[in-house]
């Protein structure tokens, strides 16, 4: 039987797993078939919008898109194998991490949702992470709820439930108030211990708004908690319609806990066991490092979160990464092309980062900024991407190439150091993914010497976070009796599907690296003035 026919046979009998992920700018589905691989795939585009200073998308939005993006795979799926979708083995949902999204007792929305994009909640961050001695980050909806109160938001007093995109869904969906513990973990804070919230920081909190004398007390607000693994409800009719407005999908379709896109980002990697970690680096740039044990300090660098089963995650969040080099990459092709030359842009993107190869190991004495937006790693609120040398500096396209390869990873290094260097955490290797390591070899390279850890990129990153919350469906549903999600994903996933290609730190890079870092640091104080100066 054909690769197609087997694909075929499994939707048609109903044993295909869904997962689907609330991108920024897309809403992708991926259904898997039983060996764990893509067999099709919709989307739909979108884009957040600023409604009185907040970035929102309006619940109309939600369901047009993901509506949309279902009709899309089920067209894919007749298209390639003639067959309709009317059962599924499993479903997952994802989101965009965190934000803020608060109902009334009638499951009305009292506010806009407010996304992660949001940064609005800097005094409840600032006093949140006093009260509990912990790193509250302005995304976390916990931040967004305190910050309401702070402002005296009259919508605070009707509240019934707040949770995030994802848990929005999953309740529509299967009338659960549910989250995935990753998720969770950026709702309110999790004690590692027992997989739920922190019971004295919730203490804590309902202790600080004491006085307001609100009806409600915090942990009757939020959405349960729940870990990879377990079933989080089942599609309702009414979920069915939802979804699937043409009828055609039954509901009864046991689903996964919601979880956020780092979570899923995780998962697609391989990098849920502990001392391993992951980079996704394209628009922004993020690490997930699986903690073995919890950090010694309070770092406001550092979020901590769990991964989808609940293992302590400490993440360093970085806003700038690519955009700037590709302005760059933008200019050379227009140059390229005031000579009448036309160039392929991959072919573009190709020559100029391997280009960075040759150049000196410390890039020659330059120095970039890329902050197009302010970087709370470096205490910027704002940015102004920059270029600067010394006369003397080696000025050369490979040493240009490399300056603003090496700045890409600038500010998540700084980061990364308080983990490595401060905090002593051990990492056998971290998995590469998004534009960055596009071209083969230079961005692994370069984030290898940047980071000193070996790093790995596989053929199936690029099937990203709605591939990885249809493996959380497909473990809910396949896993065997005491098969934890690593051990189901080394052994059912990514043994036969993943070509791994690993590279380790090479010493003249990591010397480069360190050099490098030194002037950028010390360079700080250029890019503040321009922030300040350049209005």
């Amino acid at each position: 039987m054909s690769t197609k026919e087997t694909a075929a046979g499994v939707i048609r009998d109903g044993k295909a797993v869904l997962g689907i992920e609330f991108g920024s700018t897309r809403i992708k589905a991926v259904l898997i078939g039983e060996q764990n691989e893509p067999i099709a795939s919709g989307s739909h585009d979108w884009e957040n919008r600023l409604e009185n200073n907040i970035w929102t998308y309006s619940l109309e939005d939600i369901w047009n898109g993901l509506q949309d993006c279902y009709r899309d795979l089920v067209k894919d799926v007749k298209a390639q194998y003639g067959v309709p979708i009317t059962r599924l083995g499993a479903i997952g949902f994802s989101g965009m991490m965190h934000g803020y999204m608060a109902f009334d007792q009638d499951g009305k929305l009292l506010v806009p949702f407010r996304t992660w994009r949001n940064t609005i909640t800097q005094e409840a961050s600032e006093k949140l992470t006093e009260a509990f001695q912990f790193h509250i980050p302005q995304r976390w909806t916990i931040a967004h709820l305190y910050q309401a109160i702070l402002n005296g938001e009259e919508h605070v007093a009707k509240l019934s439930f707040v949770t995030t995109l994802a848990g929005y869904v999953q309740w529509k969906l299967t009338g659960k108030k549910v989250l995935g513990v990753g998720e969770a973990s950026g709702a309110f804070p999790i004690d590692i211990a027992t997989g739920q919230y922190n019971s004295q920081m919730i203490a804590k909190f309902n202790e600080l708004v004491k006085d307001k004398k609100y009806g409600w007390k915090v942990e009757e607000l939020l959405p349960g908690v729940m870990t990879a693994g377990e079933t989080a409800g089942v599609l309702t009719e009414e979920g069915a319609k939802l979804l699937d407005p043409s009828g055609e999908l039954e509901a009864g379709i046991p689903m996964c806990p919601p979880e956020g896109d780092a979570g899923t980002g995780m998962t697609a990697t391989n990098s849920v066991a502990r001392r391993t970690g992951n980079v996704s680096a394209g628009t922004s740039i993020f690490a997930m490092v699986v903690l073995e044990k919890e950090l010694e300090k309070v770092h406001e660098e550092i979020d901590m979160v769990t991964t989808p089963s609940g293992d302590a995650v400490a993440m360093v969040h970085g806003s700038n990464c690519t955009s700037d080099l590709n302005a760059w990459v933008n200019l050379f092709k227009e140059f390229a092309e005031s000579f009448g030359i036309k160039v392929d842009r991959n072919q573009l993107f190709g020559t100029l980062y391997n280009k960075a190869l040759e150049g000196d190991a410390d890039c020659g004495g330059l120095l970039a900024y890329n902050y197009f937006s302010g970087e709370h790693l470096t205490g910027f609120e704002e940015g102004r991407p920059l270029f600067v040398r010394t006369p003397d500096a080696k000025f050369n396209l490979a040493n240009f190439m490399r300056t603003h390869l090496f700045t890409s990873i600038g500010a998540l290094k700084t980061g990364l150091d308080i983990l490595l260097k401060e905090e002593k955490v051990e990492l056998d290797k971290i998995q590469g993914h998004g534009g960055l390591f596009k071209t083969p070899v230079v961005g692994q390279k370069i984030m290898a010497g940047a980071i000193g850890v070996p790093v790995s990129v596989m053929s199936t990153a690029g099937e990203g976070g709605a591939w990885g919350i249809a493996l959380l469906a497909a473990y809910m549903l396949r896993k065997e009796e005491g098969e934890s999600l690593a051990d189901y994903l080394n052994s059912k996933v990514f043994a036969s599907q993943a070509e791994e290609i690993v590279m380790e730190p090479d010493k003249k890079d990591v010397e480069g690296f360190e050099a490098f870092l030194k002037r950028y640091q010390a360079g700080l104080a250029i890019e503040r003035a321009a922030v300040d100066n350049l209005k």
